[in-house]
Order: structure tokens, then sequence, then C-alpha cells
């Protein structure tokens, strides 16, 4: 599992990889919270382009991220999802609260 971040005008890009599970999600915390705490970014892109795996932790990431961007007043794109994941991610009302984008 790799995080890799971008930040230009400010949008921070996070690039995700690998499972988003129990195990893996309090790293992805952690290494995206402390991008978002010191860039303070307007959009936050959360790209899931090289997630082979998620299960209900995924959802708690991006809502997770919600919350702290909404302290900083910037908005979250969820993009790169695959269909599985698009629609689990549809199915948990994500899409209300974030912008969602699949694959292609």
């Amino acid at each position: 599992m790799e995080v890799k971040t971008t930040y230009e005008n400010g949008k921070l890009t996070v690039y995700l990889s690998g499972e988003i599970d129990h195990h893996t999600a309090a790293y992805l915390r952690s290494e995206t919270d402390e991008k978002i705490n010191k860039l303070k970014p307007r959009e936050i892109v959360l790209n899931f382009g090289e997630i082979t795996f998620m299960d209900s932790s995924g959802i708690g990431f991006v809502m997770g991220r919600y919350k702290l961007a909404e302290e900083i007043g910037a908005t979250i794109t969820v993009e790169d999802l695959t269909p599985q994941i698009y629609k689990v991610m549809k199915l948990s009302g994500l899409e209300k609260i974030v912008k969602l984008k699949r694959k292609g």
C-alpha cells in the first residue's frame, strides 16, 4: 500500500494503491490527513485508480476526509473508481456528500 500526493493551485490529489481494509485504513488516514492539515487545499481528490480491494473501511476513510475537508472549506472528489467500488460507495450514500467518478 502506498500513498502519493500532488499539490497544484489549491488542489491536493491523493493517489491510493493496494487494499483499504481495517488493517490499512489507519495508515491511509494518517498520511492523507497530514497533507490536508499542512496544505489546507480548496479541493481534495482521492484517486482510487490503484485500489484492488475495499471493505467498509473505505467508506469510513472517505467520510472522515469529508469531515476534515468541511472544516477547512474544501470539496472532495473520489475518482477512478472500479464499477464494484463505485456501486458500494453509491449504495452507502456517499454521493450525497462527495463527487464520485468511475474509471474511464
